[in-house]
């Protein structure tokens, strides 16, 4: 099963130590997960979302066969990021851990879902002090949220 420790150590390799290391400090998730079922439909609709490249990312060996695309990342940053995998270890879910994703303005990226195979299942909406979120399914069943502070 992919784990913090497995994709931490992994990450050793392709220059994540020092990302993961300025994260402690400031930001408490050094990693995240979402599990697919169609890789190249999920990367698609994540691409096609946030508008963003994901790259490929090998899986350790000791994990088997699997495939891994990681969402950009910035060396020295207090951010965090993390990968879609498809692996036999993990299954999209809905009820699971809900990953929020940082935008300009969330009815923005919201307003893509749908065109790209997801489902908005709430719109944009006030969280009173902490700005705004919304709630979408992507093409594989998993709920994401979307988050700004405008």
């Amino acid at each position: 099963m992919l784990t913090y420790c497995h994709c931490y150590l992994f990450g050793i390799k392709y220059g994540l130590t020092q990302k993961l290391k300025t994260m402690k400090k400031t930001n408490p998730v050094g990693w995240f997960e979402i599990y697919v079922e169609d890789m190249e439909r999920a990367k698609t609709f994540y691409e096609t979302v946030l508008r963003i490249k994901m790259s490929a990312l090998p899986l350790p060996k000791s994990e088997g066969e699997g495939i891994m695309w990681a969402f950009p990342w910035e060396d020295d940053t207090p951010n965090t990021s993390g990968a879609l995998v498809k692996h036999k270890t993990g299954k999209p879910s809905t009820g699971g851990t809900l990953i929020y994703f940082s935008c300009h303005d969330c009815s923005v990226e919201l307003s893509r879902v749908d065109a790209a195979g997801g489902i908005v299942k709430a719109q944009k909406f006030s969280i009173d002090d902490y700005g705004f979120c919304g709630i979408a399914l992507d093409t594989e069943g998993n709920t994401i949220g979307f988050h700004s502070n405008r």
